[in-house]
């Protein structure tokens, strides 16, 4: 499964991450930057170290699961 990992700053410094299943393929990364802005200037989540204060980057994710027979 693939993820949409948006990661940005707090008002402590510390890293939080906004993680979204199944992006749309291929990615704009001016759509993207776009969203983080809205993010931004909305301040419509907060973490325990503060507001979301700084944009810090963004990431596609895939993890792979592989069930052993035992």
């Amino acid at each position: 499964m693939k993820k949409l990992e948006l990661k940005f700053l707090n008002e402590e410094g510390k890293t939080i991450t906004i993680s979204l299943d199944d992006p749309v393929e291929p990615v704009d990364p001016a759509q993207v930057n776009a969203a983080m802005d809205a993010i931004l200037a909305q301040n419509c989540f907060y973490s325990n170290g503060g507001d979301l204060v700084e944009k810090k980057e963004a990431r596609i994710v895939e993890r792979n699961v592989f069930d052993i027979t035992i």
